[in-house]
């Protein structure tokens, strides 16, 4: 009987000891799978996009369809993965959190390199690069070229969060820099004559020609501050940006990127090599 309950307890030990190394197993294995590897598994590729993006990532307020060249890159791409696509919407200023929070497993809406950026995601290789562009009124005679920005009395509206915010502060002595934060909008601020111009970038810059009537584009007289632009994830984990980056060259190579580029008015700002 002594020996019977010695196996016994000995038996009881081992299940135990077996079920706790199996836990500890289950973890270590869930760990260790790659954000590539999940996204598979799951069938399901989170892509954040900024819905206000015209020819990046745009809905169309009317059709509440999604057009632009991330929008086709992104399907090409989670078809190529065999899964499908799940679009969160998404701006700039919320950028940095909604990746490291896990909200998207990729920002894929032009997102501009920038070092503060890179201290905290990692990014996949360039395939835009756009310089600053001024928008006003047509009504507005005060601004009619660049230099006519940077003077005292302008106020000068930029997005919260975006590359442009701290460009501006850094530079522009003069003017009043007014960082705009959502639900409020740039073309708010100028439209209501709160601001004399706002900054953007090229794309965007096509947003206001094509679907306004008073807007009134202002380049740089010569290069000022060009961006590449790139998609984004978190750190800590490459698989993702491995994939993304040979299938942003595989595009870049067929042609593929090209043809989307065209499709939305970017052949100018697209990057080939």
């Amino acid at each position: 009987m002594l020996i019977k309950k010695v196996l016994y307890q000995i038996l009881i030990a081992s299940s135990i000891i077996v079920a706790i190394n199996g836990g500890v197993m289950s973890t270590a294995l869930a760990q260790n799978t790659s954000q590539l590897e999940k996204i598979l598994k799951n069938k399901e590729l989170r892509v954040c996009i900024w819905p206000d993006y015209y020819s990046i990532t745009y809905r169309n307020p009317k059709t509440r369809q999604l057009s632009g060249i991330d929008i086709l890159i992104s399907q090409g791409f989670a078809k190529e993965l065999g899964v499908n696509l799940n679009y969160i919407d998404n701006n700039f200023a919320q950028l940095i959190d909604s990746l490291v929070n896990d909200k998207c497993d990729v920002a894929m809406h032009a997102i501009g390199i920038t070092p503060s950026r890179q201290e905290k995601l990692q990014f996949t290789q360039p395939y835009l690069r756009s310089d600053m562009y001024a928008i006003t009124t047509k009504q507005n005679k005060n601004i009619n070229q660049w230099s006519d920005l940077d003077q005292a009395g302008r106020v000068i509206a930029v997005a919260a969060g975006t590359v442009m915010e701290p460009v501006l502060l850094q530079r522009f002595k003069k003017a009043k820099i007014l960082s705009v934060k959502a639900p409020l909008t740039r073309e708010q601020e100028v439209e209501s004559g709160r601001a004399d111009t706002f900054m953007s970038d090229f794309p965007y810059s096509q947003r206001m020609i094509d679907l306004t009537d008073w807007a009134k584009v202002i380049p740089p007289n010569s290069v000022y501050f060009q961006t590449d632009y790139a998609y984004a994830i978190k750190k800590g984990d490459d698989s993702l940006i491995k994939k993304l980056n040979q299938y942003i060259t595989k595009i870049k190579k067929n042609g593929k990127l090209l043809q989307f580029a065209k499709q939305n008015k970017l052949a100018s700002i697209v990057i080939l090599n």
